[in-house]
């Protein structure tokens, strides 16, 4: 299973973290880790999150830039998880 790091930089709306979340977990991610901040104007949030699952992020991605409210979605880090790694050693 891979794992990503996503950060996603929306405008700051009570609706905006559950449609993030709703297309991760309709995509097919599992959320690993989850960290979310006001951004300096107080008009928009940005969410960190670590996600896991077997699908290209690709996928995730597409789709988390086609909602609405989020103006950016950058993938920063992929990496194999260390059960993966410990069953090919």
């Amino acid at each position: 299973m891979m794992h990503h790091q996503v950060a996603v930089q929306a405008r700051f709306n009570p609706e905006t973290l559950e449609r993030v979340l709703r297309v991760v977990r309709h995509r097919g991610f599992q959320i690993c880790s989850m960290n979310m901040e006001t951004a300096t104007d107080a008009q928009n949030i940005n969410i960190e999150l670590t996600v896991a699952s077997q699908r290209p992020v690709d996928l995730l991605f597409s789709q988390l830039s086609k909602l609405v409210d989020v103006a950016r979605v950058d993938i920063q880090q992929r990496t194999a998880s260390s059960q993966t790694q410990q069953i090919r050693a």
